[in-house]
């Protein structure tokens, strides 16, 4: 009406009165007869408004219905899941400053390895989360409107009804972007959009997906080793035969929600890859499914994922007592220094070592005892001159390097940044969250 076709406003103002009044029965019902959902709908309403009737879908296809609604719809679910995700990594963030000290075992290959600290270690997890926030934004911010394109995308049915005016059918198609929300629309498209965008916006999800599954499998592994635990209830049960059992059975959730996702995005690589042409309808039942699950996989891994980080607990009794086990073991080269500054022979150190450290071995391997290799170098007078210095040399907080200084630079300049983006939001959304189930 505003580019000058002839639609009056009792048409507009008899569609707008019927727009909530959607009669899905009689739909469901046309769609029989029609096969044809899209159409169906306009039949029905165009029922409802008479007058309007002549003018409903005029110019369009389902096309324009169905891939411009898509497209808010991503929008929107992007919108929601972004600062559940800001929360998920602000309470992380909280984690990591409060534990950035503790030292704690870090494992390569799953065996023992140099010390790292329980906050450092979380900083490894929440720089994936905002690789991931970054792609989700960036994909939500790419978001084109298909716009009014016509059947092939080449607009002619707009022309036709401008009578050729051009300026006309590309002002309409940036006024229907505008009303809907969005700035702009791809310049080209066939008759849907390219489904190379769903590729982007489901592979930022599956990417996700990754990354929560790779957090919570660490999460679930330390929870065997009984050092870090998610919440647990005071009535939770963890196994109906084992009353002692406290399962994790949040991240287990979160490992299952997240391998669906990571899956989620060869259907959408597939759909993308075999569009003829223009377009073929195979895409159509597919995208219904690969992209509700996607943005529903997604959310429900978020919601778990923040009851979480809300209630992880640690105990550091455990983690001392699971390095005092180790670092025996990783102590030997500041042993052998500590000597050589003494004026000893590194060589004749590090075979008296070498002999003492596999003797401890086979006590702990053969018998299942204790790491007693500091008693044994405490035993031999070949290291009585260094006998003083040995809680030094072993204070675990000496074996950490920067860590603790890695997680307050980290915090600060790469996640700080990230926070402030979402700083209306996360008030309103990290509050407590109870699972149902």
């Amino acid at each position: 009406q505003e580019l000058g076709l002839e639609i009056t406003d009792e048409q507009i103002n008899e569609m707008v009165a019927n727009i909530h009044d959607i009669d899905f029965a009689a739909a469901a019902e046309e769609e029989r007869l029609t096969r044809h959902d899209v159409m169906s709908h306009v039949h029905v309403f165009a029922n409802q408004c008479p007058n309007a009737a002549p003018i409903i879908h005029l110019g369009a296809t389902s096309c324009f219905v169905g891939d411009n609604t898509d497209l808010i719809i991503i929008k929107d679910g992007l919108n929601l899941l972004l600062p559940r995700l800001a929360a998920v990594i602000q309470n992380l963030s909280q984690f990591a400053e409060e534990y950035r000290s503790l030292p704690t075992l870090g494992f390569t290959h799953l065996q023992p390895a140099q010390l790292t600290t329980v906050g450092k270690r979380t900083c490894l997890w929440i720089q994936d989360l905002l690789m991931d926030e970054r792609n989700l934004r960036r994909a939500r911010d790419d978001l084109k409107f298909r716009g009014a394109k016509g059947t092939t995308g080449t607009q002619a049915s707009f022309l036709q009804l401008f009578n050729g005016d051009g300026s006309k059918v590309a002002k309409l198609d940036l006024l229907v972007a505008k009303l809907s929300g969005f700035d702009s629309t791809y310049p080209v498209t066939g008759q849907t959009y390219s489904r190379k965008v769903d590729v982007q916006v489901v592979g930022a999800l599956s990417s996700l997906g990754s990354t929560v599954h790779k957090m919570c499998s660490d999460i679930r592994l330390l929870a065997n080793m009984k050092e870090i635990e998610e919440p647990f209830e005071t009535s939770q049960i963890g196994s109906s035969a084992m009353p002692y059992k406290r399962n994790p059975m949040r991240s287990e959730r979160c490992c299952a929600l997240a391998r669906h996702m990571i899956t989620i995005y060869f259907n959408a690589v597939q759909t993308h890859s075999v569009q003829w042409f223009e377009r073929t309808l195979d895409d159509s039942a597919n995208r219904r499914l690969t992209l509700s699950e996607a943005f529903l996989s997604a959310d429900a891994l978020l919601l778990t994922l923040l009851n979480i980080t809300q209630g992880l607990v640690v105990y550091p009794k455990v983690i001392e007592r699971h390095i005092k086990q180790e670092l025996p073991f990783m102590s030997t080269e500041n042993l052998i220094m500590a000597i050589v500054k003494k004026g000893g022979d590194r060589q004749i150190c590090h075979e008296k070592i070498r002999v003492l450290s596999h003797q401890a071995a086979a006590e702990v391997k053969q018998n299942g005892r204790d790491n007693d290799l500091i008693d044994r170098v405490s035993a031999d007078p070949y290291f009585a001159p260094i006998l003083d210095e040995l809680d030094k040399l072993l204070d675990p907080a000496t074996f950490t390097g920067r860590a603790s200084e890695q997680v307050g630079e980290f915090l600060k300049d790469e996640v700080s940044p990230i926070l402030e983006l979402y700083k209306g939001d996360l008030t309103r959304i990290n509050k407590p969250v109870a699972l149902t189930i």
